[in-house]
């Protein structure tokens, strides 16, 4: 049986996935040293003992859709079964348990009015184990592109290489995104490294129609990609989701400051009582309490702060990203 512990080179291939989701293994193996063979069989290790995955995200506002995060406090023993329901949901990017099990916590990219009255109007409020909910829209993310432990291994030279192993996108921006589009943009949200054969297959395209699509909404900026893998891998024991009320001037400033803490893989401005919402990622509660004690009161303008413990991660990311880039 193979080691669970992550090493030296499943870092630099954690690190080339970072730099470029979609880089076959032959490009990987070459910045990392081994054989094509021996990397897809590390990643395929790595998705078995760390959750390792490739999701594909749509930068909302470039589609005018819009992020949300819903808070749903629940009846005893409610609130597994209700994130259950929403994981299941294609417009829903992460979804987690809080607070002993009885709030769920939840993104959701809004892509039309009507989508947004039925869910927050018409479809939660119904369910009768919800005991209240709250909806916010995200209005800026201040987040790092991607969370720094991810990214220690590679030289300037090794990323630069990668960065060319795809063929560049067609020099003209992307069309309006299609309910086609849409299809191929959920596909990618399950696995962002999904072959182009079986994109094809399943949604009827030809490989090259699938492959220049790709590289078009890329280009755009429309669409983006996480690396996901479980903090657990890594020694962080401690999740948290924390929100905070900042003075307004100074609230790009302690976002932009958070966004460089080792512990914050996301943090954005937000509607609601609260101005600012954050994912916080600890090696245990020690370290948690240090943080909240410590190095966030230091920051120019932070008020109250209310704070929520993680105790299961349902769906999306585990660091409880939102891409809005």
């Amino acid at each position: 049986m193979e080691s669970s512990t992550i090493d030296l080179t499943d870092e630099r291939i954690i690190h080339s996935l970072v730099v470029e989701p979609q880089a076959p293994f032959r490009a990987i193996a070459q910045v990392v040293g081994v054989s094509p063979q021996t990397a897809a069989r590390r990643y395929r290790r790595l998705q078995e003992i760390a959750s390792l995955r490739v999701l594909g995200r749509v930068a909302a506002p470039r589609v005018g859709w819009v992020n949300w995060y819903l808070r749903l406090r629940c009846a005893p023993g409610a609130a597994t079964a209700l994130a259950t329901a929403l994981a299941r949901r294609a417009d829903t990017s992460w979804v987690v348990l809080a607070s002993g099990g009885t709030e769920a916590i939840c993104g959701l990219q809004v892509r039309s009015p009507q989508q947004r009255d039925e869910l927050l109007l018409d479809g939660l409020p119904a369910t009768r184990r919800v005991t209240s909910l709250t909806a916010h829209s995200l209005l800026h993310d201040y987040s790092q592109p991607a969370w720094p432990r991810l990214t220690r291994q590679l030289s300037q030279a090794d990323c630069d290489k990668l960065r060319r192993a795809l063929p560049e996108a067609p020099g003209h921006p992307a069309a309006p995104i299609s309910a086609d589009d849409e299809r191929l943009l959920d596909t990618l949200a399950a696995d962002g490294r999904a072959a182009n054969a079986h994109l094809a297959d399943t949604l009827g395209w030809h490989e090259s129609t699938i492959r220049h699509r790709i590289a078009e909404l890329r280009r755009a900026g429309i669409l983006t990609f996480d690396v996901d893998i479980d903090p657990a891998a890594y020694g962080m024991g401690a999740y948290a989701m924390l929100w905070a009320c900042v003075d307004p001037a100074q609230l790009d400033t302690v976002g932009a400051a958070m966004s460089l803490h080792s512990e914050i893989p996301f943090v954005a401005a937000t509607t609601g009582p609260t101005n600012l919402v954050a994912a916080l990622i600890c090696t245990d509660t020690s370290h948690l309490h240090a943080y909240l004690t410590q190095r966030l009161p230091s920051l120019p303008g932070v008020g109250t702060v209310e704070t929520a413990p993680l105790i299961r991660l349902i769906k999306g990311p585990a660091r409880s990203r939102i891409s809005q880039h």
